[in-house]
């Protein structure tokens, strides 16, 4: 046998036009599919007839396929205008002298015979020594030789001459975001292919097996004989097929993940480094650069660090008294560092639901006893350095049960805990029942289900209009999160969240079943939130002290409430009489009086036995002005009410905006009218994240973004959406990523970084919420609680702070066994990260890349390294 892996192709043939030519050549494009889901593709030449005249750029921003040298697919009836003219597996960025190899004529057919005999030549000398090393021991080796390249010539003879004889046909091109080709028209091809093969059936011309070194080594020698004008490039290059995105965004090429299969990883990095993308032109290789600058790099409006004359940062609001993070962090970047770690199993008490920000017992150990009563110990701790163990697996994890079942019930061994079954089962908060938990759907105020009480809340106050006017909430102390679960019927998203306490895992348990949730305590800190961000603010028996340290803590809900917001305070202070509820009403009536908060109504919901109070903030600012008594005091002027990083709570009511242009002065549009308008507050003299006037920008980002994910993300990739769930854009923009996939069954949390514009209040104006937060410390989330992460540039943002591993070593604690991310970035840091990831055991499913640009996708195994790292 012949040594290496043999893989079907199957051709297909398209048209390749050049600027003046009157006859066009074809190019027979064969696909090579791996279990990697990646592709690559060989490119042969023959005369064809002439193809149908190109047709003009589109309205809808699809490019057009006149111009000379274009890279763009106009339609799915048109081939690649400059697709190269002898691609080889591993260099297919490399493109054809069009004068010369375009518009030949009558030459072109002899031309196509000479490279194929060529090529057929390298592969008869490459199988030769392949076959002479893999049997040297054998006396008839030589022999083997001889007939296999009899075999492969009369193979390739058999080839050229059904090339000749085919039919021109469409390439099916893949794009990231003008349509990244389904994966399953590759393998259904595959499959019948290996159907006529088993049956010695095989038809000429529809594909060769072929040796995968045979086509590495002969791709890059035909690369250097038919491109001798080829610029030469500056880095590696990776991929096989250059992908454009309708509207000029350069995206990527595919890449066939040269290497692994074959140990030539190496010697064809060097080859393919020897080429660059020829983009002189006027196709679309200058015209993607110049997009991407302006939308990829965000544009002029940010521009270097610390020139952010529209948005300002997190990072800068919160006045944060040091960095986080030293400026020589970045120096542990280096990829030969990365090979070399040797990944072990944290040692550490919290076990598989290490949580490396909130399980800081070194730092908790340091606190004072006052620190305790302020719950200073349930708030974030980071250690100076972000961990490289790894957490470990539960005994018996299975891969979560999908939704809407998970809502109802989950793997017990998957959050093996049972001690709120037992101190809350009789309020219907969750159950066992054999090897799962189940959730009844009830909670401390609503033992007989959450859609009743739901439905309460509306019918005592008409104005909350849920899923209509009422679409962002906030959810405080929500055990498991049964009340915001069952809201998603009400079509509103609900941020909940608790601190990692007594109540065991119920963060854990919520996000098992697929309901948004965070670890987090209403302390001595801000909340991770900008102001006037939610709709209404619920707590149901949350136990946190509100009156207590001069309204501290609810004057944080109002910082973070809409005005016109409603507050329902749903707890026995409302509703009982006994001496505690009484004094706790009294403080409570006094202090939302003072805030000039209204106190809508009180009503019994008598089903479940409990009462309920709502309150209204305010829509200006004459209460503040008429109090006789100024407290709480009114915040400064130079108090940044978005300001939420680490910032310590402060006593004081932010004034209401009032100004038409304000922000929060006007309630949002209805959902979903809301999620696609840019907000009232957004002006065209305000520069956006891309460069443009913010409006422009806002729809330029959700068109993008909706492109790409119909024409890619959704088909194009290999998720299977049906075992997604929880979803984390980890930089977030405008949210227009979260937006093109509400129509899935889906949740995004959308992460603004603190040294990124901030861009959170206007997502959650569109009806949509998110957190700010430091990728160079961990997120707020237990282990394996996200189905797939999206990640926007953002290792080229962080790597000047923070080293690159720990970054990835939290992504590969926060997603499930079975999860994936997907990474679009420079093409050195994807190179960067697919190595850290397959070092991890991950299945690099596809990686692209087009000049700087790259995207990679990948999924995770179950495997945890067998050592163990030092306590901790």
């Amino acid at each position: 046998c012949v040594a290496g892996a043999y893989l079907l192709t199957s051709t297909s043939s398209a048209s390749i036009a050049g600027p003046d030519d009157g006859d066009k050549a074809a190019a027979v494009t064969a696909y090579r599919h791996t279990t990697r889901s990646s592709f690559a593709y060989e490119v042969t030449r023959e005369k064809a007839p002439p193809s149908p005249p190109r047709e003009p750029e589109a309205e809808d921003g699809t490019l057009g396929k006149e111009d000379a040298g274009s890279e763009e697919d106009g339609g799915a009836d048109q081939e690649r205008g400059s697709a190269v003219a002898a691609a080889a597996v591993d260099d297919p960025h490399a493109k054809p002298d069009l004068d010369e190899r375009v518009s030949g004529g009558e030459d072109s057919k002899s031309d196509a015979a000479a490279v194929d005999e060529d090529q057929s030549n390298e592969r008869v000398r490459v199988a030769a020594s392949e076959a002479t090393a893999e049997e040297e021991e054998d006396a008839t080796a030589a022999t083997g030789a001889d007939k296999e390249q009899e075999t492969l010539d009369n193979d390739q003879e058999e080839e050229q001459q059904s090339h000749l004889q085919m039919p021109r046909a469409t390439v099916e091109e893949r794009n990231l975001d003008g349509g990244i080709e389904e994966e399953s028209i590759a393998r259904q091809r595959q499959s019948d292919e290996e159907e006529r093969m088993s049956a010695g059936d095989e038809q000429p011309g529809t594909g060769i097996l072929r040796r995968e070194a045979q086509e590495d080594e002969a791709a890059e020698r035909q690369s250097d004989e038919d491109r001798p004008d080829q610029e030469q490039t500056e880095e590696d290059r990776s991929s096989d097929q250059t992908l454009v995105e309708e509207d000029g965004r350069t995206l990527v090429e595919v890449e066939s993940d040269p290497g692994q299969e074959d140990g030539g990883g190496d010697d064809k990095a060097a080859a393919e480094s020897e080429h660059k993308e020829d983009t002189d032109g006027s196709g679309a290789g200058s015209v993607n650069h110049n997009v991407v600058d302006t939308l990829q790099g965000e544009g002029s409006a940010v521009g270097a660090e610390g020139d952010q004359s529209a948005w300002a940062t997190q990072r800068d609001q919160s006045h944060r008294e040091k960095d986080r993070r030293q400026e020589d962090a970045g120096d542990g970047n280096s990829t030969d560092g990365e090979e070399q770690h040797e990944w072990r199993t944290c040692n550490v008490k919290a076990g598989a639901d290490y949580i490396p920000c909130l399980d800081n017992e070194k730092a908790v150990k340091k606190l004072r006893p006052e620190n305790f009563r302020r719950y200073e110990h349930r708030e974030r701790h980071c250690p100076d350095e972000g961990p490289t163990c790894l957490v470990a697996l539960p005994s018996g994890y299975r891969r979560p049960v999908e939704w809407p079942k998970s809502r109802d019930r989950i793997w017990l061994s998957n959050v093996p805990h049972t001690k709120l079954v037992q101190v809350k089962g009789h309020q219907n908060w969750v159950k066992v029942s054999g090897q799962y938990l189940l959730f009844p759907g009830g909670g401390t105020q609503f033992i007989h289900g959450a859609l009743h009480y739901i439905d309460f809340l509306q019918q005592s106050v008409r104005g909350v209009a849920w899923g209509k006017r009422t679409r962002v909430v906030l959810d405080v102390g929500c055990g498991v999160a049964s009340f915001g679960g069952y809201l998603f019927e009400r079509d509103v998203v609900t941020m909940s969240f608790a601190p990692k306490d007594e109540h065991e895992a119920q963060v854990q348990m919520a996000l098992e079943r697929g309901i948004p949730a965070i670890s987090a305590v209403m302390g001595s800190k801000r909340l991770p939130f900008p102001s006037k961000a939610f709709d209404l603010v619920h707590c149901a028996r949350c136990r946190v002290p509100w009156h207590a340290d001069g309204g501290a803590l609810l004057l944080e809900l109002n910082r973070v409430l809409r005005p016109g917001g409603l507050f329902v305070w749903s707890a026995t202070p409302v509703y009982q009489k006994l001496t505690d509820d009484v004094e706790i009403w009294k403080a409570m009536t006094a202090l939302t009086k003072s805030m000039c908060w209204e106190l809508v109504t009180i009503k019994k919901d008598r089903l479940n036995g409990v009462g309920a109070a709502f309150y209204r903030k305010p829509t200006s600012n004459e209460c503040y002005e008429s109090r006789g008594r100024q407290q709480p005091p009114m915040c400064s002027d130079d108090d940044d009410a978005n300001a939420a990083w680490y910032v310590r709570l402060n006593a004081c009511i932010h004034r209401v905006p009032t100004g038409a242009a304000e922000r929060g002065a006007r309630w949002p549009a209805d959902w979903p009218r809301r999620v696609r308008a840019p907000p009232n507050w957004l002006n065209t003299s305000q520069v956006g994240v891309y460069g443009k006037a913010a409006p422009e920008d806002f729809v330029a980002d959700y068109q993008h973004w909706r492109r790409v994910m119909d024409k890619s993300y959704l088909n194009g990739l290999g998720v299977d959406w049906s075992r997604v769930r929880n979803v984390m854009d980890m930089r977030a923009a405008y949210g227009g990523f979260a937006a093109a996939l509400r129509d899935q069954k889906v949740w995004v949390m959308n992460v603004v970084n603190v040294d990124a514009p901030d861009t959170l209040p206007i997502i959650f104006d569109r009806g949509l919420f998110g957190m700010y937060h430091d990728w160079c410390e961990s997120f707020s989330t237990y282990p394996r609680t996200y189905d797939l992460l999206h990640a926007d540039h953002l290792f080229s943002k962080i790597k000047d702070r923070c080293a690159v591993l720990p970054v990835v070593v939290e992504v590969d604690r926060i997603v499930r066994p079975g999860g994936s991310i997907i990474v679009r970035d420079d093409s050195g840091l994807i190179g960067e990260v697919e190595k850290l990831l397959r070092s991890l055991h991950w299945d690099v499913r596809l990686t692209f890349s087009k000049n700087d640009n790259g995207v990679l996708f990948a999924e995770k195994s179950d495997w945890r390294p067998e050592l163990v790292a030092e306590p901790t």
